[in-house]
């Protein structure tokens, strides 16, 4: 099955907003650092990070299940990989979480992996 530019239009924006996703619930995560688990409820009613990552979810999750209607779960699914190895990327241009060598490695890996998993499926 042939992946077409809609479908990886789909799976981008999919993976994307999965991991942006996590970049708001990281940053809702830090405002409730230290409270107690009945503030750190009443902080997360209130935080507008927390509801955009939310709504990035419900959004990702929505093109997901369409994604899913055109194409093969297996074709589909290494593109859920790559948002997770987005995510660490995130954590340290957002937050300046460490990354070692091993993790850039691993994440070009990752890279390889999707483009053989879609070039083979398109044969």
């Amino acid at each position: 099955m042939t992946i077409s530019r809609v479908d990886i239009a789909i799976l981008s924006t999919v993976a994307a907003s999965i991991a942006l996703g996590q970049y708001f619930f990281k940053r809702a995560g830090v405002s409730i650092r230290g409270a107690s688990p009945e503030a750190a409820l009443r902080i997360l009613a209130l935080n507008p990070q927390f509801y955009i990552a939310l709504a990035l979810y419900g959004t990702s999750t929505v093109l997901w299940i369409f994604a899913l209607s055109r194409m093969s779960l297996t074709q589909a699914y290494p593109w859920i990989i790559a948002a997770s190895a987005t995510v660490p990327l995130i954590g340290w241009l957002g937050f300046g979480e460490r990354v070692n060598a091993g993790f850039w490695v691993g994440f070009a890996l990752i890279l390889a992996g999707l483009a053989i998993t879609q070039f083979s499926a398109a044969k």
